[in-house]
């Protein structure tokens, strides 16, 4: 076992190889469920990408539910809220679930298929309801009520002025996201509140534990999703001092294709990800604009070969053919995906393609991205922040599939991070700058130069 430093002094105790993920990951889980009986008024749960986080909250959800506890729980989106649903409706079918929602909220399929489910505008119509579900939007409206328990489903995602909204309805509550990926954002100028203790646009979880210093915080050490190849680029990048690894080996999970390749570059690039569990597909060094035609083509070429060449993915679930339902594209903006979206016309229809902020807590076997910094001029804050990164990269069980021009470690160097330094604000480690310099020094080792005349 080896000790990392983790956030506000204190550590964490990460597995090596040598240790079974799955009792290292239950040993934390019976932690959690041992401190819900305790004492504190909170208790906070960090999940790396696929560590199990949904299932977590499921599990506490019962075991609050059984101790005859009343409980709210807190999401982030309407798709989280009916989510939960479904997964608490399948592990503790004798619960009775209440929807708190908007009055124009549709209930979709998933949550008509629940038999034990009460949709409903009003708390009071869902007062005799074990369990009750909102978004943190929806919950911020209520003006009377209480709970016993909340749970606060991706509250790093979750901002600190919609906590204290919404903080007078429970009286203890259990915390769950991942640190490293998207803090939450506003369309608005945050600077005049950065330093205050009340800084709106800092995270549920930072402002908490800045409050209540001696909360207990725990790590899931094991992630379901990444597979071998992927969990220690991406807890080097973005995890640093909170390290975790993978619950499988390096040969239990496998890529193959039904089709040979015909010796494109797109093929090579391809074989390289099914090999390897990588591969950047890079393009000459160009500044483009961002809707960039040519990074766009391969994006969507990549995508449609790879449907083309018939993947089925073997892992430790069994083996199954990878449809466009279980292929994924990322982009940092909404032009971009449309634009690549348009390119993949009806040849890969069913593909998913979306921003990093609308991929977060997805899974897919097959991630194709467009490299936020790709053909840049300048390096942003908004291109260079590392959760937005952190979603691209770690989206997938087999393969991911980088698209990129040539220069970006070279933008980087003519950018170093020059953010103005706020006192009162805790500095975030790794910053972009970093986590982009460790990814690509890692995709460096899996190039698949583009054959562009």
């Amino acid at each position: 076992m080896t000790e990392h430093a983790g956030g506000a002094g204190r550590l964490f105790t990460v597995p090596d190889g040598g240790v079974d993920p799955s009792v290292a990951a239950t040993k934390v889980v019976e932690e959690v469920l041992a401190d819900l009986a305790g004492r504190h008024r909170g208790v906070v749960v960090d999940s790396p990408p696929g560590a199990g986080k949904s299932t977590l909250v499921v599990r506490a959800a019962g075991h609050l539910a059984a101790a005859g506890e009343r409980l709210m729980i807190v999401a982030q989106t309407n798709e989280q809220v009916d989510d939960l649903i479904e997964r608490i409706s399948d592990k503790h079918p004798e619960l009775t679930l209440g929807r708190l929602s908007a009055s124009n909220y549709i209930p979709s399929d998933r949550v008509l298929a629940v038999p034990k489910v009460r949709v409903a505008t009003k708390a009071d119509d869902l007062a005799e309801h074990a369990v009750v579900i909102a978004t943190a939007a929806k919950w911020a409206t209520l003006s009377d009520g209480s709970w016993a328990w909340a749970i606060v489903d991706e509250a790093y995602q979750m901002r600190s002025d919609m906590l204290l909204r919404i903080a007078g309805r429970f009286e203890r509550a259990l915390f769950v996201g991942d640190p490293g990926q998207l803090d939450p954002f506003s369309t608005v100028e945050v600077e005049r509140w950065a330093g205050l203790s009340w800084d709106p646009m800092r995270s549920a979880v930072s402002v908490l534990l800045a409050h209540n210093p001696d909360l207990p915080v725990h790590r899931l050490p094991v992630s379901w999703r990444l597979p071998a190849s992927a969990a220690p680029v991406v807890s080097r990048a973005f995890y640093p001092f909170t390290g975790f690894r993978a619950g499988t080996g390096p040969d239990d999970r496998r890529l193959e294709y039904g089709a040979r390749g015909m010796g494109t570059t797109y093929d090579r690039a391809l074989d390289e990800a099914a090999a390897s569990g990588w591969a950047l597909f890079e393009l000459p060094a160009r500044h483009t604009l961002r809707t960039d035609a040519e990074a766009v083509r391969a994006t969507a070429t990549l995508a449609v070969r790879l449907l083309q060449r018939g993947p089925v993915a073997h892992s430790e679930q069994g083996s199954h053919p990878v449809g466009a339902d279980r292929i994924a594209i990322g982009a940092a903006h909404r032009d971009q995906v449309a634009a690549i979206r348009a390119a993949l016309g009806s040849l890969g229809e069913g593909i998913t393609v979306d921003t990093a902020n609308r991929l977060q807590g997805r899974e897919y076997d097959v991630t194709v991205v467009l490299h936020p910094l790709s053909g840049r001029r300048d390096a942003t804050a908004f291109h260079l922040e590392s959760g937005r990164l952190c979603v691209l990269a770690s989206r997938h069980r087999h393969a991911c599939i980088v698209v990129a021009r040539a220069g970006i470690p070279e933008l980087l160097d003519a950018h170093p991070s020059t953010e103005g330094v706020h006192l009162g604000v805790p500095v975030k480690f790794p910053d972009g700058w970093e986590a982009n310099q460790s990814v690509l020094a890692h995709l460096a080792r899996h190039r698949v130069p583009a054959d562009v005349p």
